[in-house]
């Protein structure tokens, strides 16, 4: 139910102002809820992990990369994509004490020796490694049974897709760092109304943003209806 502007609604407000912040590279701050806080705790207590080799499991646009850039910073870890391993640079990366692997979902066929060089010469060697992934680790692409057994017995954390919460206060930073004065009605409006993914709020922020200016208007509740009915196709006022 939309909220009327008369009364804002008091919760959302209040769940705003109880996040805490993560800084990203200096510059983003990242939001922690329920949704997301284990797999921030396990950045938080790096060395001290209960592995050496750490899965980070979650959809599309919950903020595994935004953590896996954190994570990198803090351990100084080089970053490769799954989909590029392959056996000419794994002497290269185990060189390094600490490796981020992203996008495992996309592994290739070429790149399962390579990965599972990878992980043995980590462990043999002291050092970390943080593998991230669409899904969870059971459903990523290995063939080979050695490696697949490998990635199956890994320890994983799971980022699930944000809830009201945090989709909400993600919103309000985007407008934020846009310099846009909005209501939390426009915010509350969003929330529900928007696919579950920070990917999907940088989009319709960020759409929102272009026609006010093209426009010259101002972000007001029916002006966001009118943009949500035109970036969806559909009317999305209900």
């Amino acid at each position: 139910m939309t909220t009327s502007s008369a009364e804002p609604a008091a919760e959302p407000e209040q769940l705003l102002l109880h996040f805490d912040h993560r800084m990203a590279d200096g510059r983003e701050d990242y939001l922690v809820t329920p949704s997301n806080q284990t797999a921030v705790a396990m950045v938080d207590r790096w060395p001290d992990w209960p592995d050496q080799v750490i899965a980070l499991s979650g959809p599309a646009g919950c903020g595994k990369t935004h953590l896996s850039r954190v994570w990198c910073k803090k351990a100084k870890a080089s970053l490769i994509e799954a989909r590029t391993l392959g056996e000419a640079n794994i002497g290269q990366l185990l060189q390094q004490p600490a490796i981020v692997v992203e996008n495992m979902h996309e592994l290739t066929g070429t790149g399962e020796a390579a990965l599972f060089h990878l992980i043995n010469g980590m462990r043999e060697q002291g050092g970390y490694l943080l593998l991230t992934g669409i899904g969870l680790p059971g459903y990523w692409p290995a063939q080979l049974p050695d490696l697949s057994s490998r990635i199956k017995a890994l320890h994983f954390v799971e980022i699930a897709p944000p809830d009201d919460g945090l989709l909400g206060a993600v919103l309000v930073k985007l407008f934020d760092d846009r310099q846009l004065n909005v209501s939390l009605d426009v915010v509350n409006y969003l929330t529900p109304r928007i696919e579950r993914s920070t990917d999907a709020a940088r989009t319709i922020v960020a759409a929102i943003d272009e026609a006010a200016m093209v426009q010259k208007r101002r972000i007001t509740l029916p002006f966001v209806r009118d943009i949500l009915e035109t970036s969806y196709g559909h009317d999305q006022s209900s």
